[in-house]
């Protein structure tokens, strides 16, 4: 059993609002936390339809069990209030280095002392700015697929400072909640999921920003040869355009190049994905 009860995460975008629900639904207290009232009536949309998806999708969730998460939910703008009684504080802000640094710097601040913090970050290595926490004993990586309740793996990245204690703590936590704990051993940026993924979302988005062949078809062939449910640019449409612009954006000439392709082609034009619903893809 874990000792964490009060959990806050910072971020209600597409994957930081599964996260809250997805703790909220193992009946834990979650404080979410966003920048204003406008991210906040956006996150209590997302949260509405989490519920309605739960029910039709997870198994033994009943119209009660649903419900009931959202009573376990609480939003704020308040940065303090989120922090104040937390056990767990879990990121889940923009792919931004600077802003996470200055982000956790400031939760040092309000957090109690005996809180662990965790970032969600995708790409960046916790070691990067595990010490603006000013708790690297106490700081993990902690990662969530997209889609939590189903592709339902919780990967855990520590630094070579992270106390172990505190990463049998986030495994039991991870358990507790209905994620499959998978530790790496050592920092490996992309963890174990996008060191297999990014690669090729970036390839495909390669042979459709070079011209080689239709975003369609790219979709198509790997879907037919592989035998998987989505293709890339329908993962991407999941994920959402922005967090891997953010990525990109801050990568190789190659990298930023494709960026630059994502963001005239969809971001500029409002096609952010599902949640927006178009993205390389429209959605009803």
């Amino acid at each position: 059993m874990t000792d964490i009860r009060r959990v806050s995460v910072l971020g209600t975008g597409v994957l930081g609002a599964q996260i809250a629900y997805q703790v909220a639904y193992g009946a834990f207290e979650v404080v979410a936390y966003d920048i204003d009232d406008a991210a906040l009536a956006a996150a209590r949309e997302r949260f509405d339809r989490l519920s309605h998806t739960y029910r039709a999708e997870v198994h033994g969730a009943d119209d009660v069990r649903a419900d009931a998460a959202l009573r376990w939910l609480r939003l704020t703008t308040d940065l303090e209030e989120a922090a104040r009684d937390a056990d767990l504080i879990i990121e889940a802000i923009p792919e931004v280095l600077d802003l996470k640094r200055s982000t956790f710097a400031t939760l040092n601040e309000l957090a109690p002392a005996s809180a662990i913090f965790a970032t969600n970050s995708s790409t960046l290595l916790p070691s990067a700015f595990s010490d603006a926490t000013g708790r690297p004993d106490r700081f993990l990586a902690l990662h969530f697929a997209n889609r939590v309740w189903q592709f339902n793996t919780a990967e855990f990245m520590g630094t070579p400072e992270t106390a172990p204690a505190v990463v049998e703590e986030l495994v039991q936590f991870a358990a507790a909640i209905g994620m499959v704990p998978i530790e790496l051993h050592k920092e490996k940026a992309g963890y174990v999921l996008n060191s297999l993924l990014v690669p090729l979302l970036n390839s495909a988005l390669a042979l459709a920003a070079g011209g080689y062949a239709d975003v369609e078809d790219v979709d198509r062939t790997w879907r037919i040869a592989t035998g998987t449910p989505m293709g890339p640019f329908r993962i991407y449409d999941v994920i959402g355009l922005t967090t891997p612009y953010n990525i990109l954006a801050y990568g190789s000439e190659g990298d930023r190049r494709l960026a630059a392709w994502v963001n005239e082609n969809y971001i500029d034009k409002g096609k952010l994905g599902v949640a927006t619903g178009e993205g390389f893809y429209t959605y009803a």
